[in-house]
């Protein structure tokens, strides 16, 4: 196990503070943010490349707080490959080997092994400017996990990729972390990347560690308004509550469960269906709205609504925006469960 303990570091004018979390033999944890939320010095300080100012990293039991970068054991992927652009991908996958005064038959099979699991086989006598990015981000792969390690650390492994080769990758990266044993931590920004490889997710904003759980914790939970925010809640409210009741500007809104006082309210736009007549269901949120503008976003329409002054975003299929005559001025009703209502406090 992996365990960070109130890591802090800062960075010209950054800093990270007070980063705690855990992971676990056989994780693959997700390390997910906005740019610039820290995510990349996280993951150079867990590598070694930077050390902390103040907190723990514990290792397998171990202090490994000030160890160096070689001596952790752990396959760095940095977002830009850094393969060496004078040598082959033989060499490259080879290079750590080499330092380690391996001989080269033993070299020579550990190359060829994991060449085969990454099926770059085919690649090993060119050099990284003939590669794709989807070839040179298997290389820098290979050539971390060549040294036995079974912890790998990806920096936006898929930023610089197109959608097709993402795709494949994130399918490979589930067969290799099967067959080859692996521990991941993932940076990233996408959302897709988390839902697809996450086991457990770590929301990371303004240096801080906001939020750990299970992907499908965090995603369907979020602790407050900022992490909610962040992960796709589009509408939320603030508004007065008293009991199971929010009023907003005159808008009442079933809550899951008491509250009382003023707190804000988050729903994802994928959570409110529009219908031309009321709802015959057991949808507690009924409200009536008029359509202010429609947006197609390739196969989905997202739609803003008023709601008595309230504006709320829908998000719906393109065949049911036909079927309802979805168009601005239009006069709708807006339908959501009470448990699609997430509360925080204002």
């Amino acid at each position: 196990m992996l365990e960070l303990q109130s890591v802090y570091r800062s960075w010209k004018d950054f800093s990270l503070n007070d980063v705690s979390f855990k992971v676990y033999e056989g994780d693959y944890f997700i390390v997910l943010g906005p740019s610039g939320a820290g995510k990349t010095l996280l993951l150079e300080i867990i590598a070694g490349i930077f050390f902390p100012y103040r907190g723990r990293i514990i290792w397998k039991g171990k202090d490994i707080t000030f160890l160096e970068p070689e001596k952790r054991g752990f396959a760095y992927v940095p977002q830009n490959y850094a393969l060496f652009p004078h040598m082959t991908v033989y060499e490259n996958i080879a290079y750590g080997l080499e330092i380690r005064k391996l001989s080269e038959d033993k070299i020579s099979n550990v190359v060829k092994n994991i060449a085969s699991v990454l099926n770059i086989e085919h690649l090993l006598e060119r050099r990284p400017s003939t590669l794709s990015g989807g070839e040179a981000q298997r290389v820098a792969i290979a050539r971390g996990l060549a040294i036995g390690s079974k912890f790998l650390l990806l920096d936006e492994p898929f930023a610089n990729l197109d959608p097709s080769t993402t795709s494949r990758l994130i399918l490979e990266m589930k067969v290799w972390k099967r067959e080859l044993g692996l521990t991941v931590i993932h940076v990233t920004h996408s959302f897709e990347e988390a839902l697809l490889l996450g086991d457990r997710v770590g929301v990371m904003l303004d240096g801080r560690m906001s939020q750990v759980g299970s992907v499908k914790e965090v995603f369907s939970n979020p602790r407050d308004e900022n992490i909610a925010s962040f992960l796709g809640f589009e509408n939320i409210i603030e508004g007065m509550a008293n009991g199971e009741l929010l009023e907003a500007n005159g808008v009442r809104i079933v809550l899951p469960t008491r509250y009382f006082g003023r707190v804000r309210i988050a729903v994802r736009s994928e959570d409110i269906i529009l219908s031309e007549e009321p709802f015959r269901s057991s949808l507690r949120n009924m409200l009536e709205a008029t359509v202010v503008d429609v947006m197609d976003i390739g196969g989905l329409f997202k739609v803003t609504l008023d709601v008595g002054g309230l504006t709320l975003k829908a998000l719906v299929t393109r065949s049911s925006a036909v079927e309802i005559g979805i168009q601005p001025g239009k006069k709708l009703f807006a339908g959501f469960k009470a448990t699609a209502v997430h509360v925080f406090e204002a």
